[in-house]
């Protein structure tokens, strides 16, 4: 099982951005996916999880800001990310569960500053 993010880099706050991340070796559209971010010295916390049917799920932090997405045909999940706020700089990573086991890809920096 593989996950890659894309799309993280450096936005004022207001900006937008738009990650996403490629699945591969796993039956994606039966999948559910996340997203997760970490802060510097703080714990990694659930952002965003789109079930197989495209249910969505945000953190109440992101509400209003944040859309979870999928694309099944190119085994694809989005985080697009709106009206970015300095408080949501992080490492952010890509999640899936599969036969019993949690797969991660290896993040994506998103920083907010002006």
């Amino acid at each position: 099982v593989q996950l890659v993010e894309s799309g993280g880099g450096l936005v004022q706050p207001g900006g937008s951005l738009r990650l996403s991340c490629a699945a591969s070796g796993i039956i994606f559209r039966l999948n559910a996916m996340g997203w997760y971010r970490q802060a510097p010295g703080k714990q990694r916390e659930l952002v965003a999880a789109i079930t197989s049917g495209g249910n969505t799920n945000l953190a109440d932090s992101v509400k209003g800001r944040f859309t979870i997405s999928r694309d099944n045909g190119k085994n694809t999940v989005y985080l697009q990310m709106n009206s970015l706020k300095p408080e949501d700089t992080a490492v952010y990573y890509c999640h899936a569960t599969t036969a019993g086991r949690d797969y991660w890809g290896q993040g994506t920096q998103a920083t907010v500053s002006s």
